[in-house]
């Protein structure tokens, strides 16, 4: 098993952190107010606004080295709803792969809510897991400690995915935060 370490403390953090330890797996969660001073798992979800994340990565500096990186962040303009905050064509993964060359960042959770992952369900379905990344290893590995807490994974692609991933992650927040949905509720995967 992995030894995970969850950056944040919110429902996303600890909907996370409950579903990975179902699978058995080692979590540990590091407050915002102890970023930098707490040693890092094997595997580090960043389960914070995608605002919080630059001071994180500063931070921690090459702590990140050798490590996946699960960035969960929606980079959304909270303040419209209208638009996300990064470059056409890019992602909030993306660039956190960038400034992280020697880690292995993967885009995951995004497209879920807290309570689909503690529930892990999405109306009748089961909850799904959308995993985009480059390393292969890093994919299987988050898979295997999800798919272990009880919900699917599916791989989705490369890190290059992270942009549609991060753009349903939008429009479901918007549907959610317009009242069309509910936080309780979501998109659910049929195979």
């Amino acid at each position: 098993m992995a030894r995970f370490s969850i950056i944040g403390t919110g429902s996303m953090a600890n909907a996370i952190g409950g579903l990975l330890a179902d699978g058995g797996n080692d979590v540990t969660y590091v407050p915002r107010a102890e970023v930098g001073a707490k040693e890092l798992g094997d595997v580090v979800v960043l389960a914070l606004p995608y605002g919080a994340v630059e001071g994180v990565l500063a931070a921690y500096g090459d702590a990140f080295d050798g490590k996946v990186v699960v960035d969960i962040t929606n980079p959304v303009n909270f303040e419209t709803f209208d638009s996300l905050v990064v470059p056409a064509g890019s992602s909030a993964a993306a660039q956190i792969q960038a400034k992280l060359p020697n880690s292995s960042v993967l885009k995951a959770f995004n497209t879920t809510f807290a309570a689909t992952l503690t529930t892990k369900k999405v109306g009748d379905l089961a909850t799904t897991v959308l995993i985009a990344g480059d390393d292969a290893t890093a994919k299987a590995t988050l898979a295997a400690a999800v798919e272990a807490g009880g919900v699917r994974a599916l791989d989705a692609g490369s890190l290059a995915r992270a942009h549609e991933l991060e753009s349903i992650g939008f429009l479901q927040i918007g549907l959610a935060a317009g009242g069309a949905i509910a936080w309780t509720g979501g998109f659910g995967l049929v195979r």
